[in-house]
């Protein structure tokens, strides 16, 4: 049996890849990538000469039975996304569940991803929190937003600049105007910034400065205190 191995590559500054993420990717019998391009300027910058085989959203399900052959057969085979870690928002999943099934040995690498930091430097709870990723954009969307109404733990989001005032909005309408949040972008890169305060407070700044980058939205829980002055009320 051979080995996979869940590689997270860097969501910005090369340089927070890892010494052992580089010798996996040098080892590996086969670099599986989201996007191979992609892929091809990290393993050219880390003079990593491997092949590459795109593994994406696309066409995992085709693939992932040649891929747990070859491991069965005792290749070791690596996984990378465009950026972070895979099966966060990304591909993954799939592969890692299919072979964990057929009992190869799956070893996910600790490494970059973009939610950590964002989450860290919030300046909210971090001790307990639920990772939501993309919301769905329309079927689905309220529902979904409804059901964290009583969520208490911090909800980290990941969206689209061009949907961010309208996603913070939405948020207004579910959690109230008052609600503690924080946008951060471009984690990692030249341009980071994180943007703290009330949602009304940061949908000003993004209605006058335009959005751009990768972002990351975390988003306070509803506090303790409300929930236990809401259940007093309905049991008077």
């Amino acid at each position: 049996m051979g080995t996979l191995y869940i590689v997270p590559t860097p969501v910005g500054n090369m340089e927070d890849m890892t010494l052992r993420a580089i010798r996996i990717l040098k080892e590996a019998d086969l670099v599986l990538a989201e996007d191979t391009r992609t892929s091809g300027i990290l393993l050219k910058h880390f003079d990593i000469k491997n092949r590459l085989m795109a593994h994406h959203k696309f066409n995992e399900h085709g693939t992932a039975q040649g891929i747990v052959e070859r491991l069965r057969a005792g290749e070791t085979i690596a996984l990378v996304s465009d950026a972070g870690t895979p099966g966060i928002s990304d591909p993954g999943f799939y592969l890692s569940r299919e072979a964990s099934q057929a009992g190869i040995e799956v070893q996910t690498l600790p490494g970059a991803t973009a939610f950590v930091p964002a989450l860290v430097s919030s300046g909210l709870p971090c001790d307990r929190f639920c990772f939501e990723g993309f919301l769905p954009q329309k079927k689905g969307r309220q529902t979904h937003l409804l059901a964290l109404q009583d969520e208490t733990r911090t909800m980290v989001f990941y969206e689209s600049p061009y949907r961010l005032v309208k996603t913070l909005t939405q948020f207004t309408e579910v959690f109230g105007e008052d609600r503690r949040v924080s946008v951060s972008r471009e984690i990692s890169k030249v341009y980071e910034e994180h943007v703290r305060g009330t949602l009304k407070d940061v949908i000003a700044h993004f209605t006058e400065t335009d959005p751009r980058g990768e972002i990351i939205i975390v988003l306070a829980g509803r506090s303790i205190k409300k929930n236990k002055d809401q259940k007093s009320k309905l049991e008077e």
